[in-house]
């Protein structure tokens, strides 16, 4: 392999190409076969990449036809739209008895086919395979286009070459009609005008017209050096022994329409074709139309009026002594949103499922952006008060943004499946699927398989994958390779690091989201291909929650916490060992309410089962134990960082554990927020305000932003943001593991606070500050979620020992710590372990020995339990 160029990392820059004045009339051409990296292992650019190519070059459009799939379709139709290239939806199919064909989808009905195809052949094989015949692509072909590679390895002349007429071609002009076309491809090859003649000929006898191509399988020439790995990692050998498995040369580019009239210049009708065939294409991906589930609102009521009237029903629930007037409004104003905005179904969506796992006895709680929402709280999908803290409905919803809304609802990490399980029984398989994870190249794996592409011993490539970060850019890849003994100034060297950067971000494969479900009306696999996951009983769609946002289809994300296991296991124990608690005396129902969720009322006058709920709010004794940082087991602040903020942070309330859950994350540190913050919380500095505005933001927080929620209201109040540009930079501020992003905003945030009258140098430090969120931070709305989280695990660690001890060993694998770490730290608390015992043990730790209403000591449970010879 020669010396490489030098390469930017994750994306080579797109040569500058000026489009030529005469392209009217120069030749006109269409590239019908180009495959991407999600073509996994075999092409060599991002889609985007080819695509914005193909801009420069003057293409009058492009057809991304990845091998077996639409994963890649996406972010070529993002591309599409900002270069103004017309893009073809395709995909190049592998029946298993025929030739390899490219399927372009005429229109929208093509496409629904085609989708469906791929879901065929997918969910009949394993995870990654699909099966086809080519009995199903004739069952499929209307309105499709088929483009019949005719030379190459699997193709039509492979094998029949010394045959005057190939029977294959004849079957698909069969099967498609006019829609059929056959391929030319020419690569610089010793024979190309002897090769052209013969496809000349079989096009001919076949009676189909004949179209140029040029198996695009990179961007740009250099590329070819990187395919060559992709394929020595997808074969698992190293280049030097590929042989032919490797092209021979590097043409499969995107070459300029006149080097393409040149290659067909004995044939210029195949390039005119081309133009033919993409104005036959009219579908965009502009005409995928998301539409939401409607079953769920009752014979005759329309989805509008039925959520309307479980919000206001809830609002009742939550607010027996009157809706607060601010509440009122917050909850008129979302539903006025939601309903301009065609919502109503995905909030009945999500409340299904919430309303399903309180039928089962699953513990949920929504957070993230559902905590923003009065109707959610309303609806019961999440616990947090939109009267005790300020949200930003913007943030969760918008007319500017105008794209589905993301709630998250956190399931017992034991049950989260029975959920899962229920959506894919209430809507099937066509209906409902999880959202694939693109599983992407990162230093370390990029290192070791590139390494084993160009021979490197394993110890070797071993060293060097661990010299680097999981992530990161790349940077400081010499100075690394160097301290592991590889030269970087050597040709080897130089290979190494040039393709190490270029395949970083690149697609691996597939995986499934941690728990994102798309559910539809009409049939899902019609919308975009699902296929069979590798964990039994799931099946996935092959677009993530990027493609997802780009096309504005709804996700709901179902997710797992252990914490939630074990509160309610720790629930059940103290319920079974008779250590309820009272209803509660004087507190105000709603400071009850806020220490959890209102959804059931007690079971009777004397006492009530522990919930969410009934956990008693404000309890000095549990504030005390936190403010010693004596936590260990406890949600969030556990950690030994957390454990040495408590005791000078000293939470005294719910809204100081928010606090606490956001400000020990990189974001605020990196912002420089968290000693500032100290400082003013023990009086050792100023809490000053600009104007009123500024205190009506930071207020809560001392003049500190220490949540994405109040940069976005700072940019919209200082600098004069509009709320979707305000969301814009809430995107920016997600995306942490993208160095940089941010700072786009930089100059329109300074401009508009200066510009409204503040100090240069107080909007720079307010810049400071929000681009700390770029390395993590915190949303409000989640904080105040999970701290509800935080007070009733400290609550029953305090209360409730050994019911809590017994419930985390049993919910177990979870947290920072091993069980016998869990185990000497209830011992400390006075909690008596028992040791497994044979005759005494059961599956789970189990309480003993009561001591007056309670059982203080613990169980262990082992492999010797009676619960061994069956299941859990």
């Amino acid at each position: 392999m020669p010396d490489l160029p030098p390469a930017k990392y994750h994306r080579d820059p797109v040569p500058a190409v000026v489009p030529p004045p005469q392209r009217l009339n120069g030749p006109r051409y269409a590239e019908l076969r180009a495959k991407t990296n999600y073509s996994f292992l075999r092409g060599a650019s991002h889609p985007d990449e080819l695509v914005e190519r193909a801009a420069a070059l003057g293409y009058e459009a492009l057809a991304i036809v990845d091998r077996n799939s639409l994963a890649g379709v996406v972010r070529a139709y993002a591309a599409a739209r900002e270069t103004k290239l017309k893009l073809l939806i395709g995909a190049e199919v592998t029946p298993l008895d025929a030739p390899p064909v490219v399927l372009l989808a005429t229109d929208r009905a093509a496409y629904s086919r085609l989708a469906s195809l791929l879901t065929l052949g997918k969910r009949r094989a394993e995870k990654g395979d699909c099966l086809l015949f080519f009995d199903d692509l004739a069952a499929h072909a209307e309105g499709l286009i088929a483009c019949v590679p005719l030379w190459g390895r699997h193709s039509c002349l492979s094998e029949l070459a010394d045959k005057n007429v190939c029977p294959t071609l004849h079957d698909y002009r069969n099967a498609f009609g006019d829609r059929c076309y056959a391929l030319a491809e020419l690569h610089l090859g010793p024979d190309d005008r002897r090769r052209l003649a013969r496809m000349r000929q079989v096009a001919l006898e076949a009676r189909v017209p004949l179209a140029a191509a040029n198996d695009v399988h990179y961007h740009a020439r250099d590329r070819q050096f990187l395919h060559d790995v992709l394929v020595a990692i997808r074969e698992g050998r190293p280049v030097s022994e590929l042989g032919t498995d490797r092209f021979p040369n590097g043409e499969r580019y995107l070459k300029t329409p006149a080097q393409m009239a040149a290659l067909f210049a004995d044939c210029p009708d195949a390039l005119r074709r081309t133009v033919e065939i993409a104005d036959r294409c009219t579908f965009s991906l502009d005409e995928l139309r998301y539409d939401y589930p409607v079953e769920l609102s009752p014979p005759g009521i329309a989805p509008i009026e039925y959520l309307q009237r479980l919000t206001w029903e809830g609002a009742a629930r939550r607010y027996p002594h009157g809706i607060p007037e601010k509440v009122r409004r917050t909850i008129e104003h979302e539903l006025v949103l939601i309903e301009e905005l065609h919502y109503e179904a995905y909030f009945l969506t999500v409340w299904d499922l919430v309303r399903f796992a309180r039928e089962r006895g699953i513990l949920c709680q929504g957070r993230g952006s559902a905590a923003n929402s009065a109707v959610c709280y309303c609806l019961e999908v999440t616990s947090v008060d939109p009267d005790r803290i300020d949200v930003l409905f913007e943030r969760f919803v918008s007319r500017e943004r105008n794209e589905a809304p993301d709630i998250d609802v956190d399931f017992e990490h034991e049950r989260r499946e029975e959920v899962i399980q229920y959506m894919y029984e209430k809507y099937g398989r066509d209906r409902a699927g999880m959202t694939a994870e693109v599983i992407t190249y990162r230093p370390r794996s990029a290192v070791r398989d590139v390494g084993k592409a160009l021979g490197l011993s394993l110890d070797r490539v071993d060293l060097l994958a661990k010299s680097l970060d999981h992530y990161g850019e790349g940077e400081g890849i010499a100075a690394r390779f160097r301290e592991a003994g590889v030269d970087p100034t050597s040709r080897l060297g130089k290979q190494m690091i040039v393709l190490v950067r270029q395949i970083l971000g690149f697609p691996r494969h597939l995986s499934q989201h941690v728990g994102g479900m798309v559910i539809t009306n009409s049939r899902l696999s019609e919308l975009v291909p699902i296929e069979n996951a590798a964990m039994a009983n799931r099946t996935v769609i092959e677009w993530d929650k990027d493609d997802l946002d780009a096309l504005g289809i709804l996700k709901v994300d179902c997710l797992a916490l252990g914490m939630l296991t074990a509160i309610r296991k720790c629930f059940e124990l103290i319920e079974a060992s008779g250590g309820r608690q009272p209803p509660g005396d004087s507190r105000d129902r709603r400071d009850r309410q806020f220490a959890g969720d209102a959804d059931h009322q007690p079971a009777d006058a004397g006492r009530s089962p522990l919930t969410l709920a009934t956990v008693p709010a404000e309890d000095p004794a549990t504030y005390e134990m936190i403010q010693r940082g004596d936590t260990l087991g406890v949600f969030q602040i556990e950690s030994r960082a957390q454990m040495a903020m408590l005791p000078r942070l000293k939470p005294a309330c719910f809204y100081d554990l928010v606090i606490e859950v956001a400000i020990v994350r990189p974001g605020p540190i990196q912002g420089d927020m968290v000693h500032p913050y100290l400082r003013r919380r023990a009086g050792q500095e100023p809490v000053e305000f600009p104007d009123e505005r500024i205190r009506e933001v930071l207020g809560k927080t001392l003049g500190v932003p220490i949540f994405q929620e109040q940069a976005m209201r700072l940019a919209v109040v200082a600098a004069g943001f509009t709320p979707g540009e305000a969301d814009q930079l809430r995107r920016a501020m997600g995306a942490w593991r993208k160095r940089g992003v941010l700072d786009v905003f930089r100059q329109k945030l300074i401009d508009g606070m200066t510009g409204n009258g503040y100090p240069a140098e107080f909007a720079e430090r307010v810049f400071q500050q929000i681009s700390g969120f770029g390395e993590y931070g915190f949303p409000e709305s989640h904080a105040a979620s999970f701290a509800l989280l935080v007070y009733v695990s400290a609550w029953l660690k305090r209360h409730h020992p050994a019911a809590f001890a017994a419930a985390i060993l049993n919910s177990q694998p979870m947290g920072f710590y091993a069980p016998a770490q869990l185990v000497a730290d209830a011992r400390k608390h006075g909690v008596e372990v028992r040791p497994i015992d044979v005759n005494a043990s059961e599956w789970d730790c189990t309480l003993e020995a009561e001591v007056g209403d309670q059982r203080s000591e613990v169980r262990e449970s082992g492999p010797l339990s009676p619960g061994f010879a069956g299941e859990r």
